[in-house]
């Protein structure tokens, strides 16, 4: 069986107008197996899925976000599109998990990655576990083999566990961490609920920078910009990745690990706002969003809003 699903088209649907008013009116679509891909000259996103939640069933978690890619675009598809119409968007299809093997997956996934960065789209990754960040960072380095890439991750959880057989949804910065000399990671939102002891242990040790979920808020906003500014200067790029369970479980209910004292809205959407217009962000991922346990589509609708602005705040810098 093939690990590449193109673009289910019949996803991109809802009303319809003839100046592109709405987004799935913007969207085109590419075969990433047959298509040629041409280097672009203006502003252009590539949307790709990531179809696989082996990684959080490795890791003891409630599996479904496999769903998750096309639960998203349903959301994004009817949304009204303010982008400017020389802004191309581009669905290139899912990457999906044969036969439980993750780590081709990862594999495949980073080498596709890689090629389409290659070709000067900015990349929104749909997930899927979070196991897709170790993929994704590897696409994102055999691009800019050259460069020191910062991570900054959206997430209540450090994912800084340590592999005792395989890599899961809970290992992906540990193992990016092992394999670089390199290692620069910030992440927002941590819980402490939700690592244990070992998992700061090992934060500190890495030299990893966090800031607690009861500091990340709007009212701390000037004091996470100059976490945040800080970090971006000390990298040549940043990978961000956002996982759907860093958030109250107000917001976002379908999630796998879903927690009350998540972080909000507004304070994760300026913090978007202010990575995006460093002009450094190359590639971007959205995780963890888990449909089977989603009401009324809400956390769908969240993450499909969440990639409308990454597009919005890219395209207006």
């Amino acid at each position: 069986m093939k690990n590449y699903k193109r673009a289910d088209t019949h996803i991109w649907a809802g009303r319809t107008s003839e100046d592109q008013l709405y987004l799935h009116e913007k969207v085109t679509f590419l075969d990433l197996e047959n298509d040629e891909l041409i280097e672009n000259q203006n502003t252009a996103f590539a949307i790709l899925g990531y179809a696989c939640d082996e990684g959080v069933r490795r890791n003891s978690g409630r599996v479904g976000a496999a769903l998750a890619p096309d639960a998203i675009r349903k959301m994004m598809a009817s949304l009204s599109n303010h982008l400017d119409k020389s802004v191309q968007i581009v669905d290139i299809g899912n990457i999906i998990c044969n036969k439980n093997d993750l780590e081709y997956t990862q594999s495949y996934t980073s080498n596709k990655i890689a090629q389409i960065l290659k070709y000067k789209y900015f990349t929104i990754v749909l997930g899927g576990g979070h196991d897709l960040a170790y993929a994704h960072y590897n696409g994102i380095k055999e691009y800019l083999p050259n460069s020191s890439i910062g991570i900054i991750n959206l997430d209540a959880h450090f994912d800084l566990r340590k592999i005792e057989s395989n890599g899961n949804s809970g290992t992906p910065f540990y193992q990016i961490s092992k394999e670089n000399d390199r290692f620069k990671y910030l992440c927002l939102g941590i819980q402490e609920e939700s690592n244990n002891q070992e998992l700061f242990k090992t934060a500190h040790q890495l030299g990893v920078k966090y800031i607690k979920s009861t500091d990340f808020n709007i009212q701390n906003r000037n004091y996470i910009f100059t976490v945040l500014d800080n970090f971006i200067d000390q990298v040549d790029n940043v990978y961000l990745t956002i996982d759907m369970d860093g958030f109250s479980s107000a917001f976002a209910p379908g999630v796998s690990a879903p927690s009350p004292f998540g972080f909000s809205i507004d304070i994760a959407l300026a913090v978007i706002e202010q990575i995006c217009k460093s002009g450094k962000l190359v590639s971007s991922d959205i995780v963890e969003l888990n449909p089977e346990y989603d009401l009324d589509n809400c956390t769908a609708r969240l993450a499909a809003r969440l990639a409308y602005y990454i597009m919005k705040f890219i395209s207006s810098e």
